[in-house]
């Protein structure tokens, strides 16, 4: 029997009408890659997802939870799995343009799973013929996944599983012949002997974690008196820090990845991370100046870390891996360069002192809070919108593939993705990367952001800004 971990289970007990907690990924495909010149049609993507669903647990099992949430939910066999309902088949609305396509999204991605079964489904949207970038005939394939099954490095090693590396159909990852493991549903006095065990276990779990936290703990408490208060932040009140609204908004903008690569050398040791976060800051303060809404304080991210040792797949277990830290992105700092460079430095300490070891531990010490616990604090969270009150966005980068991917011949030429937003928190900024291509990819609400497509504009001419001011860095630098 496989139960979902503690982390995946969180996302479960923080979801609601409102606050729906599944990711989606988007991916455009241009069918002029075929060989022959052939359509694309929708049985030929049904019958090539089937041939792929073995590669992950994730396609056939559904959720089964414990009465009285006394412990964590089980997956199990769907016994019933019917691959038509998951995989759906539409067309993008007239104009067919991309402001179009971005409101069809932001609909798609408001509207809820059914818990009842496998948590995942696909949608096919034909019609993004008024695209300027996009050949006639181009196609989206957007992917809806629950937040308690996949994290964001999850969700590339899903769309992996389903991408080519050539237009002839060779698979990107090898194809796994392995039966998988069967997980048929427990009986109710199973789960009940299962949850005495761990509400038993889960004191001395608890007591383990701080034990070997402590060296870490200490080293924390000494940096925190040596600092003396001077990089303690407070996170100020922004339009984003709103009630959870059902009627979310969507858009994008991309830049060639070596754009980020070139800016990251104006200040030594930064990363493409702290460019992003630059990108965002800059983006945010010029939206804000517009709106007369700029803070004094800066606002704080949120930003995810991926847990998992580099290069690590773990595609029998697909879940959550995760580590986060909180960071200020200095939108009260002008100048773009002085703004990366206090980024740097402040992720520098988040990721190596104060946040880095608070958010390490309290992973740790979840693992091993009982389930009913973790339902009350996830209910807390929505009820008492905590999320405003330790930081004003979320901000997460995902790495992805930098080579052409196909599936059924055509060529994927863009990547998205919509992700979760919760009380007191309107504004989500994924960053996944693919081909020398990193994509802003905006979700937010209609009472937070109204204007997207202003922030968006925004969001360019930030990074245009970040080029400026560093190519003279880069020249005497070279020189």
């Amino acid at each position: 029997m496989q139960q979902l971990s503690p982390q995946d289970a969180q996302f479960l007990y923080m979801e609601s009408d409102d606050s729906l907690t599944h990711v989606t990924s988007i991916v455009i495909l241009d069918p002029t890659t075929v060989p022959g010149g052939k359509a694309v049609r929708f049985k030929e993507i049904l019958a090539h997802v089937e041939g792929r669903i073995h590669m992950s647990p994730l396609f056939r099992r559904r959720l089964v939870r414990v009465p009285l949430e006394l412990d964590f939910p089980y997956w199990v066999d769907d016994e019933k799995f019917d691959l038509e309902y998951h995989v759906k088949h539409g067309r993008l609305p007239e104009p067919g343009d991309w402001r179009q396509f971005c409101i069809h999204m932001a609909r798609y991605h408001s509207r809820p799973l059914d818990m009842n079964r496998p948590l995942w489904e696909m949608y096919v949207v034909e019609g993004l013929d008024n695209v300027g970038w996009l050949p006639k005939g181009s196609y989206a394939l957007a992917t809806k996944i629950h937040h308690a099954a996949v994290d964001g490095s999850s969700i590339i090693g899903f769309a992996n599983a389903m991408a080519d590396i050539d237009n002839k159909g060779t698979p990107a990852v090898p194809l796994n012949n392995a039966k998988l493991n069967r997980n048929p549903q427990p009986s109710l006095l199973d789960m009940a002997v299962r949850a005495t065990w761990h509400t038993i276990r889960s004191p001395i779990g608890m007591i383990d974690g701080v034990m070997r936290a402590a060296p870490g703990l200490y080293k924390l408490a000494q940096g925190a008196l040596r600092s003396k208060g001077e990089e303690k932040y407070r996170v100020p009140e922004t339009r984003f820090n709103c009630p959870a609204s059902p009627h979310k908004m969507f858009d994008a903008t991309s830049f060639p990845l070596q754009d980020l690569k070139g800016i990251r050398k104006a200040v030594p040791g930064s990363t493409i991370n702290d460019v992003v976060l630059a990108v965002c800051s800059g983006g945010l303060r010029q939206y804000l100046t517009r709106h007369d809404e700029l803070p004094d304080d800066s606002l704080v991210a949120w930003v995810p870390i991926n847990a998992r040792p580099t290069g690590a797949v773990d595609s029998d277990r697909p879940g959550n891996n995760l580590t986060s830290m909180t960071t200020p992105i200095f939108t009260d700092v002008e100048d773009p360069i002085e703004r990366l460079r206090y980024i740097h430095r402040a992720t520098q300490r988040s990721k190596q002192t104060k946040a880095g070891v608070s958010a390490r531990l309290m992973t740790d010490l979840s693992k091993h809070a009982p389930a009913a616990t973790q339902v009350m604090a996830g209910r807390l969270v929505l009820n008492a919108g905590l999320a405003a009150r330790m930081c004003n966005l979320f901000i997460s980068n995902v790495p992805g593939p930098q080579v052409p991917l196909y599936m059924n011949g055509a060529r994927q030429v863009a990547t998205y993705g919509l992700a979760p937003l919760v009380e007191g928190m309107g504004l989500f900024i994924a960053t996944p990367s693919y081909n020398g291509q990193i994509t802003f990819a905006v979700t937010s609400t209609r009472d937070a952001m109204p204007d997207i497509r202003l922030f968006v504009t925004c969001l360019e001419k930030a990074m245009a800004e970040l080029k400026r001011a560093a190519k003279p860095i880069r020249q005497r630098d070279a020189g």
